[in-house]
């Protein structure tokens, strides 16, 4: 691995090609925050099929392409004159100082009115601190995130309530997870996991119930509370419902394929097969996954 040195040079060096391409590439040159949007959007969904497949070359490429769309942000605002890039990490650097009292300054944890904390010099370790052993020491990650919500909300220009730090444009499972997740730490959750099927079961009656009265609008509705509820199972069982959904896409992909390769190679087009004879290949492709 590399020295911190080393890794400075590299990111200087990046930085420099940045600046040359947006002054002599005349694509670069053209770039707006909004024209980059879009593409953003699409680096960002392509890391994360690279992390949900642990593709290791993958991940460090896709993480490069994310990266360069970060600095582009930020190298545009520093052409208008509005921050850099220092500014970015800047206030990265003192955000993270903040909401890690237990890391930095262990006497501010819980405080009512907490101080504006300094940087840390740099050239003490974070690793050098070392939390009291005390009622108010934190030693547990969910005493962490619990302490971190509670922080933002004590922000300057922090969340403004508990649930306006959930992004509008989020996909509708991960908004319901953070939703969610968001609520439980300040107290608003199941004491007892255990409890959450009651709901699922609670839920899923009343879906079934829009159903048979072929009510779309009250059956939508339904769906969505139903869905909802699992996605609150899958939390308190500390299991991700976007991970295990994407799992599920991917597996129904490859043996739906299967199906289809299959049929190719008889010369019987899908739309003649039964429903028999698709079954009996799709258990055929979940037997091939278990060898």
């Amino acid at each position: 691995m590399h020295t911190k040195e080393e890794k400075m040079q590299a990111f200087g060096r990046f930085l420099d090609v940045l600046d040359a391409l947006r002054a002599n590439c005349p694509w670069d040159k053209k770039q707006t925050n909004e024209s980059l949007r879009p593409n953003t959007i699409e680096e960002t969904y392509e890391l994360c099929d690279a992390l949900i497949k642990n593709d290791i070359h993958d991940i460090c490429k896709e993480l490069g392409d994310v990266l360069l769309h970060i600095c582009f942000y930020a190298k545009i605002a520093e052409e208008q004159e509005q921050f850099d890039m220092a500014d970015v990490c800047n206030a990265l650097t003192k955000k993270m100082i903040t909401r890690h009292p237990h890391v930095y300054h262990p006497s501010q944890i819980n405080a009512e009115d907490p101080k504006p904390l300094p940087f840390v010099p740099e050239e003490t370790s974070p690793t050098s601190y070392t939390s009291p052993t005390s009622q108010t020491s934190i030693t547990s990650v969910s005493q962490v995130l619990d302490n971190w919500e509670q922080i933002k909300l004590k922000e300057k220009d922090g969340n403004k309530s508990v649930l306006s730090g959930v992004p509008e444009a989020l996909p509708s499972l991960i908004k319901a997870y953070r939703i969610q997740d968001k609520a439980r730490h300040v107290g608003f959750d199941w004491e007892d996991r255990q409890d959450v099927w009651k709901k699922v079961r609670e839920e899923l009656e009343e879906l079934e119930a829009e159903l048979e009265k072929e009510d779309k609008e009250r059956s939508t509705e339904e769906l969505g509370d139903f869905l909802f509820s699992v996605i609150n199972a899958a939390r308190l069982y500390k299991l991700n419902p976007d991970n295990a959904l994407e799992k599920t896409n991917r597996k129904f992909i490859d043996r739906f394929n299967y199906i289809e390769a299959h049929s190719i190679k008889i010369g019987k087009p899908l739309t003649a097969m039964t429903l028999e004879e698709m079954d009996q290949l799709w258990d055929e492709a979940k037997r091939n996954e278990k060898l």
